[in-house]
């Protein structure tokens, strides 16, 4: 099993971001109440209490006070019992990253930190409403190694506005810069309703054209290989060893239990549940453990379920284990997937193997195209 903890909690909005976030901070230790009255009531749902991964997301986690931390992980350590070489992963912005906060992070036993920098050009920085700077990022990095983490990912945005292909090969440079093991990368979303979306409306910023988004992600994938990472899911790279090992839990249909607001949980079968998605309602629910009002809850289907197998599995460079599929869903079902499939296998898109169905470089590109096929 593996464990995610949603803290909402930012100081501002990124201007693009429509993630479940709230900048009501006085709310923050009822918050820390009610995620651990979750944890009490929940901790046996997955069959264990054991965890290989915690990860602990946001919104901006690193903007618990000290205090708050320490009951969030206290509460972990009295209902959960992380494995010995447990990957334990905090999301981090890079102006919370001080002397103070990589000390008080010592005393955790957090010892991988995922810090979204989304771009090393101020201005743009600026425009998505970032609370930090180029040099903050890097100073950020630098505390990190000095009190010995090194285990590091940042993550990238491409296709921002006015962004040019030179300026995304310049992020790049400045990431392996900071010598980081991991990084991710993901193409610019404009989802209705946030400030970004809204700024395209008025025309005051352009979605970048999709070649141009392309050449970015085409240079992303070849400049990271020279540097010797992994492109071991579509968004994701990393150097030998250090693929985020909560993240692929996802990726290969592994239990998971989501704690705090808005978040998911799936017992690794057919029941995939979710918290209620407003602040407010999350605290009195969790703190009265009414969660039978406090979210909703599925029963996948088989076919449900072999599509998230299938397009989950084709998102990492491992692909679809043929073998494992057929016994889950049945020689026929998956006969049918390879007819489907052999158009792609014939362009060079997709390759299949005796083993595995997986993607190949360009296949990538249009992948969601092929998965769409594929289901």
């Amino acid at each position: 099993m593996t464990v995610y903890i949603h803290i909402p909690f930012c100081a501002c909005r990124c201007a693009y971001c429509d993630f479940y976030s709230t900048t009501r901070m006085a709310l923050r230790d009822d918050y820390i109440d009610a995620l651990l009255a979750e944890m009490a009531l929940r901790r046996g749902e997955m069959g264990t209490t054991d965890a290989r991964t915690l990860y602990i997301g946001g919104g901006t986690p690193s903007q618990l006070t000290a205090t708050q931390l320490v009951r969030l992980f206290d509460g972990v350590g009295r209902y959960f019992r992380l494995a010995s070489d447990a990957e334990v992963t905090i999301e981090a912005n890079p102006d919370d990253v001080t002397p103070e906060f990589v000390a008080m992070l010592r005393q955790t036993p957090v010892n991988r930190i995922s810090m979204g920098v989304q771009t090393f050009h101020d201005p743009t920085l600026r425009l998505l409403r970032r609370r930090h700077d180029a040099e903050q990022a890097r100073r950020a990095v630098a505390l990190l190694r000095e009190a010995g983490y090194s285990n590091i990912s940042i993550d990238l945005i491409y296709g921002l506005p006015g962004q040019t292909l030179g300026m995304f090969e310049a992020d790049i440079e400045a990431a392996l810069a900071l010598g980081v093991c991991h990084l991710s990368a993901y193409s610019l979303m404009y989802e209705e309703g946030t400030p970004l979306y809204r700024m395209m409306e008025r025309g005051e910023v352009e979605e970048a054209d999709e070649e141009l988004s392309l050449a970015m992600f085409r240079q992303l994938i070849a400049r990271l290989k020279e540097a010797g990472f992994e492109h071991y899911e579509i968004s994701n790279f990393a150097l030998p060893g250090h693929r985020s090992r909560h993240n692929s839990s996802y990726w290969t249909g592994e239990a998971y239990l989501g704690l705090g607001v808005g978040a998911h949980s799936y017992n690794g079968r057919e029941v995939r549940s979710w918290n209620a998605g407003d602040l407010e309602s999350y605290i009195r629910c969790a703190t009265a453990g009414d969660f039978e009002h406090c979210g909703e809850r599925e029963m996948l289907t088989d076919e449900q379920r072999f599509e998230e197998a299938v397009f989950l599995s084709l998102r990492t460079c491992e692909g679809i284990d043929l073998g494992a599929l057929r016994s889950s869903y049945g020689a026929e079902v998956v006969d049918g997937m390879l007819r489907r499939a052999a158009p792609w296998i014939e362009q060079g898109k997709v390759e299949l193997t005796p083993t595995h169905l997986r993607l190949m470089p360009e296949g990538i590109f249009i992948s969601d195209a092929i998965m769409a096929e594929l289901i």
